[in-house]
């Protein structure tokens, strides 16, 4: 895996969410906890909702626009046949780093 440094832990906040663009386009980054963040892809594939606009809710976020709620562990949709790409990210020393591998092709995890 190829690691990006984008920024520091703090910049996202708990329970919120922070865009990153990337060369697929917008990844969201999702904190769930104080040393627990996820990458998703941003948008929602029903209606095209910007995900980190969304409510995060234990492992999970609620599409803004719609309330579908997808996992952000796997990318799977609560109760609905769909799915987000998931990217691996990891913590290091307080900063976060995204598999820059994974952003050049688009798998869901």
């Amino acid at each position: 895996m190829s690691w990006i440094d984008i920024g520091q832990i703090d910049d996202v906040p708990e329970r919120g969410a922070r865009v990153v663009k990337t060369p697929l386009g917008c990844v969201a980054l999702f904190r769930t906890a104080p040393e627990e963040v996820f990458a998703v892809s941003n948008t929602c594939p029903h209606k095209a909702g910007p995900l980190a606009e969304g409510i995060v809710h234990g492992n999970k976020v609620t599409c803004p626009l719609h309330n579908w709620v997808f996992d952000l562990n796997t990318g799977q949709a609560v109760g609905e046949d769909a799915q987000i790409d998931t990217y691996p990210v990891k913590l290091e020393s307080g900063r976060i780093f995204l598999d820059g591998t994974a952003l050049g092709k688009r798998s869901a995890a």
